[in-house]
């Protein structure tokens, strides 16, 4: 049976993250990274792909837990069974490793006696290749090719060679603790040293609250936008820095449908947007560490600059299919990389000197060459911002003059000026740099604007909408009660609203090459809520993102998109660029977000 999306809650040890159902099954987990194969795949295909279920014996599958929560403060997820018998709970986590990462799973009586089954099946590459399993010091070892897996249980456990899997069935009564751990390491090294995992919880529990207790926010929905910047910590790749923008590949943005992507790398666009949540919330460390991998993942010929990056900055993410999944809810096909890399999206360049602007006002401290790479992204704008592109939503079709991507333009050649104003010791042309700034503005207000319907449109000579035009007066091209902007928030509520949410543009006739539909992106809802908030209609700002906080699942996640008419989150899961945009539109809402506008 397929889960929804929303019945699964993330673990995580800040290098990889797996998906935890209320039935109790790891669906998906990647090993070692978040961008390596999966060795438990069922999310995207079968159990024969791969899973770990533990639950009450005799449950029947999809059957779902009673009831589960994270421990308050961190990423430790506590489900509960609640049966004739008695009641029980499973814990589970992934510590912040040392050397190899760990899945710890720990089952504990609450009351009665409950009688368990434990049913593991490590399918690696993707659940295509079925492992040779064999006893070794009283555990099981896993191993085919390069990877391998050890598995230690408490009691003892099967291996069924006809169902390919390890079983193990065990009773626990109130107060008895039963505990499993999985280990991942090269099969060509020798084995790690064996994790206490009752030690492993007090660490993990004691890791998270420390860092859960640098928060500056006391502000309103402060337990939503904490489960949000917890979630945002566990999508990063500890050891460089970047955040990835969804653990997940291939979830779909329609059910049936093809707009399944992988969206385990790190975006550029999504750098200003999560560096100003981090830096309000008082997490200085993870927006430096964001900071010094995107000046990393950047560095090069500026005619280079892709749009996304692996999570250690590698450049090479080629696109291919696995045809042996069937796809999430029939969902295919399955792909992982992600050919988007290779195209033409201008609007990165803002993004990216606009992110770098914002840290230097924030106070962290300046990296000796960051300027003279923003100012050669500049030599290189200045020069291309009138080419056509694909724009900041990947399009697979022709390119078009995006007004997101041109109004981008703008904001770099503006923030190079606000820079050089605030240091003329860098060194610089600010005339050259206002001169730029007013030419595109002049280009998008006579080409990108719609005078009779009174809006900012998706692209130049067309008359598609585009939620991102939202971002107008956030970033400054125009400011909040200019009637252009008021009237763009107007049109783009009514035309690409939905259920009270709100799509990124109409796909009945868009560019984007693609067949099917899509549901509301929950990131540009969060949008219409700023830009409500900026344009004075505060209580309809605040009622909307109440209604988007009601979008999330049991365990405070967001998806990528929400179909409001089956009540079913879509997309991959948990998505970055939502949890960032709740995060901002409660600081929005509090008053306390950073934000650099200016008015053309």
């Amino acid at each position: 049976m397929t889960q929804p999306i929303e019945d699964y809650a993330l673990i995580g040890d800040l290098m990889t993250s797996g998906l935890v159902g209320r039935d109790g099954s790891i669906d998906w987990l990647c090993l070692p990274r978040f961008d390596s194969a999966a060795c438990f795949a069922k999310l995207l295909g079968d159990e024969e792909n791969g899973h770990w279920r533990i639950a009450p014996l005799g449950a029947a599958d999809g059957e779902r837990c009673t009831r589960r929560a994270y421990v308050d403060g961190s990423l430790v997820l506590e489900s509960y069974w609640e049966t004739e018998t008695g009641t029980a709970k499973v814990i589970d986590f992934m510590p912040q490793r040392d050397v190899a990462p760990d899945v710890v799973r720990i089952v504990e009586g609450i009351s009665g006696t409950v009688r368990m089954l434990s049913t593991l099946r490590l399918r690696f590459d993707y659940g295509h290749v079925v492992p040779w399993v064999r006893r070794s010091d009283g555990d099981r070892v896993a191993v085919a090719g390069p990877d391998s897996a050890w598995f230690r249980s408490e009691p003892p456990v099967r291996t069924w060679g006809e169902a390919k899997s390890t079983r193990s069935q065990f009773p626990v009564t109130a107060g008895r603790r039963v505990a499993f751990v999985l280990t991942w390491h090269p099969s060509h090294e020798p084995r790690p040293e064996p994790t206490d995992p009752f030690e492993a919880l007090e660490g993990s529990l004691s890791d998270w609250r420390e860092w859960t207790s640098q928060c500056r926010y006391e502000g309103p929905y402060r337990e939503a936008v904490t489960r949000s910047l917890i979630t945002l910590k566990a999508l990063t790749y500890a050891p460089t820095g970047g955040i990835v923008a969804a653990a997940t590949t291939s979830l779909p943005e329609e059910l049936g449908g093809v707009r399944n992507w992988d969206y385990r790398y790190c975006w550029l666009r999504d750098s200003t947007l999560t560096l100003g949540s981090l830096l309000t919330t008082g997490f200085l460390d993870e927006a430096r560490a964001w900071r010094e991998w995107l000046l990393r993942a950047v560095a090069g010929a500026p005619e280079d600059l892709q749009i996304m990056y692996g999570i250690a900055g590698e450049r090479r993410i080629p696109e291919s299919e696995l045809p042996w999944l069937r796809g999430y809810a029939s969902s295919a096909p399955v792909r992982v990389g992600n050919a988007a890399v290779d195209q033409l999206q201008l609007d990165v360049y803002g993004e990216v000197i606009d992110s770098l602007h914002l840290a230097r006002s924030a106070g962290l401290p300046a990296e000796a060459h960051s300027w003279s790479i923003q100012l050669a992204l500049l030599d290189f704008l200045e020069q291309n911002w009138q080419r056509p592109d694909e724009g900041l939503w990947e399009v697979r079709g022709p390119r078009r003059h995006f007004v997101h991507s041109k109004v981008m333009a703008w904001v770099a050649a503006d923030r190079a000026v606000r820079t050089l104003e605030g240091n003329p010791s860098l060194g610089g042309e600010p005339d050259r740099w206002r001169a730029m700034r007013d030419a595109v503005h002049r280009d998008v207000c006579d080409n990108g604007f719609d005078a009779e319907r009174g809006t900012f449109t998706q692209y130049y000579g067309s008359a598609e909408l585009d939620a991102a035009t939202l971002l107008i007066p956030r970033v400054g091209f125009l400011p909040p009660d200019d009637p252009r902007v008021i009237g763009t928030v107007d049109a783009v509520r009514a035309e690409l609203g939905r259920s009270g949410l709100v799509r990124r543009y109409s796909t009945a006739d868009s560019v984007d090459g693609l067949p099917g539909d899509e549901g509301a992106f929950l990131a540009c809802s969060f949008w219409l809520a700023d830009a409500l908030h900026m344009t004075g209609r505060e209580d309809e700002a605040r009622t909307l993102f109440e209604r988007l906080l009601t979008v999330c699942n049991d365990v405070g996640l967001l998806a990528e998109e929400y179909d409001a008419v089956s009540g079913r989150q879509l997309g991959n899961f948990p998505q970055a660029f939502s949890h960032v945009g709740l995060v901002n539109t409660a600081l929005t809402l509090a008053g306390m977000e950073k934000r650099t506008t200016g008015a053309g």
